[in-house]
């Protein structure tokens, strides 16, 4: 879907489809999350809409920075697997503590980027966490250390999942978890790149 969006699409319909799915997409994880909904159309349906927001705002960020997509792709990439090794091999552990703490910081960073995108859509101007200044900075690597630990958090309940009992279905859970993680580091790094390439 972010290939087709990327290739498909025209420069004057970007931002439009870009804000759509953006909106779409964060109604269906919502309703996904909360409602633990394990049905594979609706789950895939919310995989296509992603893919779709990804691929307008990495046209979006590739034109005004030619080959920042590349770079975020293969740093993405380079943390969840750095985390999977991190995880598999029980350097990091998902303790309770440890759960409640980035869970708890990864609330706290939504709650704290949606006020910023309000404060944008009714100002006009990007707000200092979006900035590209020191603390816009500052706020995309707190924001990639808490997505990278996100994926110790999912890892750790697809297998206490597994060990439940639970029936197959659930998986779809984990791959959605996984699926939102990546999504966010993603977005978080190419927007960390854009701002030092700015500097």
């Amino acid at each position: 879907a972010a290939a087709a969006t990327w290739i498909l699409v025209p420069a004057s319909a970007m931002m439009p489809l870009w804000i759509a799915a953006m909106l779409i997409g964060l109604l269906l994880g919502l309703v996904i999350s909360f409602a633990q909904v394990t049905n594979p159309v609706i789950l895939l349906t919310y995989a296509v809409v992603e893919g779709v927001f990804l691929g307008a705002a990495s046209k979006a960020f590739e034109t005004r920075w030619n080959g920042i997509v590349l770079q975020a792709v293969i740093a993405t990439l380079g943390v969840f697997l750095t985390m999977a090794a991190l995880y598999k091999t029980r350097i990091i552990r998902a303790t309770p503590r440890f759960t409640r703490i980035v869970i708890g910081a990864a609330a706290g960073l939504a709650v704290v980027t949606v006020v910023n995108l309000l404060i944008t859509m009714f100002t006009g101007t990007a707000g200092p966490l979006r900035d590209g200044g020191g603390l816009a900075i500052i706020f995309s690597l707190v924001c990639i250390v808490v997505a990278a630990l996100m994926f110790v958090v999912t890892f750790a309940q697809i297998e206490d999942g597994i060990r439940a009992g639970l029936p197959r279905r659930y998986g779809w859970l984990g791959a959605f978890g996984i699926l939102v993680e990546l999504v966010w580091l993603y977005l978080e790094i190419l927007r960390l790149i854009s701002f030092l390439q700015d500097d």
